[in-house]
C-alpha cells in the first residue's frame, strides 16, 4: 500500500476530505520522526507496536564484488515492534 492509497482509505473510511486526511498522515508522520530524535524517543501505539531507535556499532563487512573488506559506519536505526493486537489479526 502507497502513501496515496493509505490517505485515500482514511478518508474513506473516516469521512473526510482527501486534504484532511493527508495533513492528519503528514502530522502523525511528523510526531513519530521528532519524538525519536529525542535521546531515549520512543513511540508506543497499544495493539498496534512500538516505534523504536536503537545504535547499531561499527562493523567490518565485505564488498561483495571484490570481497575486499569495507569499514561501515556507526549508525542509528529505527525499530518496530508489532504489538498483540497487530500479530493476532496476521
Amino acid at each position: 500500500m502507497t502513501k496515496a492509497e493509505l490517505v485515500d482509505k482514511m478518508a474513506k473510511d473516516a469521512g473526510i476530505s482527501k486534504v484532511a486526511a493527508q495533513t492528519a498522515l503528514n502530522s502523525f508522520m511528523d510526531s513519530v520522526s521528532k519524538t525519536l530524535k529525542k535521546k531515549d524517543g520512543k513511540v508506543t501505539l497499544v495493539g498496534f507496536g512500538t516505534f523504536s531507535k536503537s545504535r547499531r556499532k561499527a562493523r567490518k563487512g565485505r564488498n561483495p564484488q571484490t570481497g575486499e573488506p569495507i569499514k561501515i559506519k556507526a549508525s542509528t536505526v529505527v525499530k518496530f515492534k508489532a504489538g498483540k493486537k497487530l500479530k493476532d489479526s496476521l
